[in-house]
């Protein structure tokens, strides 16, 4: 059934439901649907029975890849297990019977959890207030960014136009100042890994208006020069941006605030563990240390009299960038799992994530070149430098990966390094799926030694094999179109 169409086993007269007759009039639908609109014959849908239809939609299903499937080891993307009882918490009737609409007086307990989710943020992050609104990471740099902007202006320093980001930050860095209308100036990585201070210093100016920096790095790699870099951009009048993405490698060991970084945003579909992707919706938190708070989007949750409140007179603020109050049900996930882990559960997160990450490394640098040897944290990222010159690229083992039922990991990312795998195994992974993972890449490795066409031509066990990547992404066939008949 999974290898068939559910329109090529429908046969006429088949019908696998049973629906009430129509109690409209026609009169009634042709005075209130254009002519235009209507249909002149049946659509061509499959005739099919229940079971058909119920096989054909399960078979599908098995063909999604998740957390909840197997190992997913997207670098920088911290696909972590989200526990489910985060998401019974969410379809509580008391968060998700609520309109947002309703008056303050009514959801007194949703603005109490938003109030107290955003004090938890910036407990964990070392900030003063945190913004929920943000539907997404890279929303969340957008917003802060803005943030960023406005504090300048309101400085009268217009003329800092710029923003420095490193060679290995995320795309949506420079994407995001671009929309805010800043020029990217690129800072260099030294050969250790780290932003070198020394070039940051010749970039800095009174055009400068901060630099964007991932902690740890895509790299995998805790900035040693954290504080010199942080004192070179506020020594010239610059703010320090943090992007969250790999907060799951620092969470209750150390804090963006006491690092420096004047503006921090959160994945909370990463880090704190609320569905990622295709499962969101996401939510890009925003926070920031004192003299920034009145610039935060509005509304503002606040706490007086006794009552939770949407505060809405906060006359530098940039403005409500998402409608209500962003993505709440993703906002309450989040808080049950913070909730649930407690400090020191955090703690441990982060401490299992940097262990997990360390010990695929050494089981597979022997066998696939390390181009930062140093301890990583949360992830970290190995080269095919070596495979490719025996002619198989990063890419033909993430396809064989497939082959043996793994996701493959982030490759070709961050871009200075050649033929990049990026891993990220997370805390929740055992050890047993790690030494699994292990040993299958070892194996690939043997294959491109012994069989490099082999490896060359996966994947051969998935239901599609090789496509033409830059043909799906700008000719993406999105619909199903039957086969003509002989005579048509």
């Amino acid at each position: 059934m999974s290898q068939r169409l559910i329109f090529e086993v429908g046969k006429p007269g088949r019908k696998g439901y049973s629906l009430p007759k129509c109690d409209v009039p026609v009169r009634v639908i042709d005075e209130i649907v254009p002519e235009e609109y209507l249909r002149n014959s049946d659509p061509e849908l499959p005739q099919v029975s229940e079971v058909d239809a119920i096989r054909h939609f399960t078979a599908l299903s098995r063909l999604n890849y998740g957390v909840d499937s197997g190992f997913y080891p997207l670098g920088s993307c911290t696909m972590k297990y989200n526990p489910k009882i985060n998401e019974d918490v969410s379809r509580l009737e008391g968060f998700s019977g609520v309109h947002p609409a309703l008056p303050d007086c009514a959801v007194q307990g949703c603005l109490e959890l938003l109030y107290k989710m955003d004090l938890m943020l910036a407990e964990i992050t070392g900030m003063a207030r945190v913004s929920l609104q943000p539907a997404a990471g890279a929303h969340g740099e957008l917003s802060g960014l803005m943030i960023m902007r406005a504090y300048h202006e309101h400085n009268k320093e217009e003329q800092r136009k710029k923003i420095i980001i490193p060679d290995t930050a995320h795309g949506t860095n420079p994407a995001s100042a671009a929309m805010v209308g800043y020029e990217v100036i690129e800072v260099k990585t030294d050969s250790r890994g780290n932003v070198n201070p020394a070039e940051l210093r010749q970039l800095m100016s009174e055009e400068v208006a901060g630099l964007m920096l991932t902690n740890p790095s895509t790299l995998g790699l805790f900035e040693e020069n954290i504080i010199e870099v942080a004192e070179i951009v506020h020594n010239s009048g610059g703010l320090l941006y943090y992007d969250g993405a790999n907060l799951n490698a620092i969470m209750g060991i150390t804090r963006p605030g006491d690092m420096g970084f004047d503006i921090v945003h959160l994945n909370l579909h990463k880090t704190f563990s609320t569905p990622h992707g295709g499962g969101g919706p996401g939510s890009g938190p925003v926070g920031v240390k004192k003299e920034l708070v009145p610039f935060l989007p509005t509304p503002v949750i606040q706490y007086r009299d006794g009552h939770y409140m949407r505060d809405y007179e906060q006359p530098l603020s940039i403005g409500q960038v998402k409608s209500f109050y962003g993505n709440f049900a993703v906002v309450v996930k989040a808080y049950a799992y913070i909730m649930t882990m407690g400090a020191a559960g955090l703690r441990n997160v982060s401490e299992t994530a940097v262990l997990n990450a360390n010990y695929l490394m050494n089981k597979l640098k022997e066998y696939f070149h390390l181009p930062y040897e140093r301890t990583c944290m949360h992830e970290f990222v190995l080269s095919g430098q070596t495979q490719k010159e025996k002619g198989v690229s990063t890419l033909d083992m993430a396809k064989r990966m497939m082959d043996y039922g793994f996701h493959p990991p982030t490759v070709y990312f961050p871009l200075i390094v050649k033929e990049a795998m990026m891993f990220e195994p997370t805390e929740t992974e055992n050890r047993e799926v790690l030494d699994e993972v292990a040993e299958i890449l070892l194996h690939i490795a043997r294959e491109v030694e012994e069989s490099p066409e082999l490896v060359k031509g996966a994947p051969y066990r998935t239901p599609i094999g090789r496509l033409d990547e830059v043909k799906a992404v700008r000719e993406p066939v999105l619909k199903w179109t039957p086969p003509r008949k002989n005579n048509e």
